[in-house]
């Protein structure tokens, strides 16, 4: 009897030790999370973040078009800022790469004063990214709410609304361009293959859309409207007929045809005069310099979906 009431002494106390030891882990983790952003600290967050996890598939340089784009389209807004500009890696998965891009591009090539932040919902991969925390680049544990303190200059937020339904998109843009200053704010939404070849983005800025971008490793495409897989949600399933999107690839790829006699000068040729061609008879905001870097950009209200309306004001 003596013997059976130590051996079950010995295991209620071994239980408690391995609870014990529990605790002190999820506490360890709680408290790394809160001081994991040192960018004017954490925003308070009472309640769970927004969103849900990602598949969290990311690879290196998979982002680096849409990261050259921002520098080249909106480097001189960061530099104007009175204060460093802080920047959000929204959704950025399983590792944390394209932060850590994202922070040296724009080092680079906007703003050297420029920080970032990478915002995950899963807490194993923010705990799994601290290793990788330096000067001007921190992790934090959060969603949509973006749990940064004050408005923030740019957030990048990239194959995280491709999991979602189409009539979130527009609640989810309002919440994000809430985040942004009110002045030069951005926000850059899209999808892209997994290896960063083919990619199109929406431009926001904090009223709402500006552009859809369409970037592409040159020589990769049969024609223009093999992009159309990596819409944003946005238009994805808006590439119909009747639907603006759609129209405007269908041109596109007329463009691309038009212009084969340039393809013995080479992809880049056959895609600058595409774009020539398409600005004919569609609003692009962009020119030569950057239709060199297999890029084009259209103006949002040209391609918006039929019945869009303003950020939180979802399509029919």
């Amino acid at each position: 009897m003596r013997l059976r009431l130590r051996l079950r002494l010995r295991l209620r106390l071994r239980l408690r030790l391995r609870l014990r030891l529990r605790l002190r882990l999820r506490l360890r983790l709680r408290l790394r999370l809160r001081g994991a952003s040192t960018l004017g600290g954490m925003a308070p967050r009472m309640t769970r973040p927004v969103g849900t996890p990602t598949r969290g598939t990311t690879n290196p340089n998979r982002l680096r078009r849409m990261d050259r784009w921002i520098a080249a389209s909106h480097g001189a807004v960061l530099r104007r800022a009175d204060a460093p500009p802080v920047a959000v890696d929204l959704g950025y998965g399983a590792a944390p790469w394209t932060a850590v891009e994202l922070l040296d591009r724009l080092r680079r090539d906007a703003d050297p004063r420029a920080r970032v932040v990478g915002v995950e919902i899963d807490p194993a991969r923010v705990a799994a990214a601290q290793p990788y925390a330096r000067e001007g680049l921190s992790f934090a544990h959060g969603g949509f709410e973006v749990p940064v303190a004050g408005p923030v200059d740019l957030i990048r937020a990239a194959n995280v609304l491709r999991q979602y339904d189409e009539d979130r998109v527009a609640d989810v843009w309002a919440r994000l361009c809430a985040r942004l200053t009110p002045r030069g704010g951005l926000l850059v939404e899209g999808t892209c293959d997994e290896v960063g070849r083919r990619h199109v983005w929406v431009a926001l800025g904090p009223e709402g859309p500006r552009t859809v971008t369409f970037a592409t490793r040159l020589g990769s495409l049969d024609r223009p409207s093999d992009l159309a897989e990596r819409l944003p949600k946005a238009l994805i399933h808006r590439n119909v007929p009747g639907e603006p999107v759609h129209a405007f690839l269908r041109d596109f790829d007329r463009a691309w045809a038009a212009a084969a006699p340039y393809a013995s000068l080479g992809a880049r040729q056959r895609w600058i005069a595409t774009a020539s061609a398409l600005a004919a008879d569609w609003p692009l905001t962009d020119g030569r310099g950057r239709w060199r870097q297999g890029e084009l950009t259209v103006r949002w209200d040209a391609l918006a979906p039929r019945g869009w309306g303003a950020p939180g004001t979802p399509p029919p």
